[in-house]
């Protein structure tokens, strides 16, 4: 027990947190989220945290550690894991890594994070450009920085951007220079073996589990939930606010789209995030893992068939 990391991953809806609860419960485990926006506190609904009843049943790590005005980033989650990874191995448990937030994930497969220092001026520089002059400020910089080289980066996603430009500038080398680095660090968990599990369904029957998810979270308040959060400074980060679902509250509370559209907005916004997530897969996560499409009906944590991962 505890020389083996588990992985189920899969896109949003799949059924990923269930499923992770009925294994858990049944293999002495503890999970870990591979979540970037289920890390923040107050964020609750939108992320689908599981319950406080949940919590208690099984021992849940990488929620709630920190606030929506602070930044949190892959090599700060990545140091965290460490710590988790070589506790739960420490009490003979198993760990099961849930989520869907392609980057963090990658970092338990491949070399993330470099010896690149970031300071606080370089940050707030950042931030203050993102500020001043959105996502184009970031494109214009990092374009000079990398002299025209191709970027290879989602260039919708600012918090990416924002990253990339900060580690640029931390270090003075191009982000090409930055990827030749990390192809030279050693593989993360060399040590552990990895049995992976990519979540999926039809796309008929996750749209209807999209449509009834995002119902929900309204219902429960998510509205009344990003009120809160924008009264605790959500503004400022840009990762947090941008967020499926968050983001559509946003616009509609500055009266950008009415009541009637917001259910809409998230779903399609979720179909976009799915269509990345299962991009990400295709290309990122190992190759031998297995790929699940999941029957209407949910399965029995007991059926599942565990891939290698390298």
């Amino acid at each position: 027990m505890g020389e083996c990391l588990y992985f189920l991953a899969g896109v949003t809806s799949s059924g990923k947190s269930a499923l992770a609860m009925s294994w858990a419960a049944s293999q002495n485990a503890e999970i870990l989220s591979c979540d970037s926006i289920a890390l923040y506190r107050g964020m609750d609904l939108g992320a689908a945290k599981p319950s406080a009843e949940d919590r208690k049943r099984i021992p849940h790590h990488g929620l709630d550690l920190a606030e929506v005005t602070e930044g949190f980033d892959v090599s700060r989650y990545e140091r965290y894991a460490q710590r988790v990874v070589s506790e739960v191995a420490s009490k003979g448990k198993n760990l099961l890594v849930v989520g869907g937030s392609g980057f963090y994930l990658q970092s338990f497969f491949e070399p993330i994070v470099d010896e690149v220092v970031v300071t606080d001026e370089i940050r707030e520089q950042v931030e203050n450009l993102y500020e001043s002059e959105g996502i184009e400020g970031l494109l214009d910089h990092l374009g000079k920085l990398n002299e025209g080289e191709t970027l290879g980066l989602d260039e919708l996603n600012p918090r990416r951007l924002l990253r990339a430009l900060e580690r640029c500038l931390g270090s003075g080398l191009k982000l090409s220079q930055l990827r030749e680095r990390f192809e030279s660090m050693p593989v993360p968990y060399a040590s552990f073996a990895k049995q992976c599990l990519w979540l999926d369904r039809e796309n008929e029957d996750l749209e209807a589990r999209i449509e009834s998810r995002t119902v929900k979270m309204i219902e429960m308040g998510l509205v009344e939930e990003t009120e809160t959060l924008l009264e605790r400074g959500f503004l400022a980060n840009p990762a947090a606010c941008s967020s499926v679902g968050y983001r559509e509250v946003c616009s509609y509370l500055r009266n950008e789209i009415t009541r009637d559209e917001l259910i809409p907005a998230i779903c399609t916004s979720t179909r976009k995030l799915v269509s990345k997530q299962r991009k990400w897969f295709r290309k990122r996560f190992p190759s031998s893992s297995r790929n699940l499409i999941l029957p209407s009906e949910e399965p029995r944590s007991d059926e599942l068939n565990w891939s290698s991962g390298t």
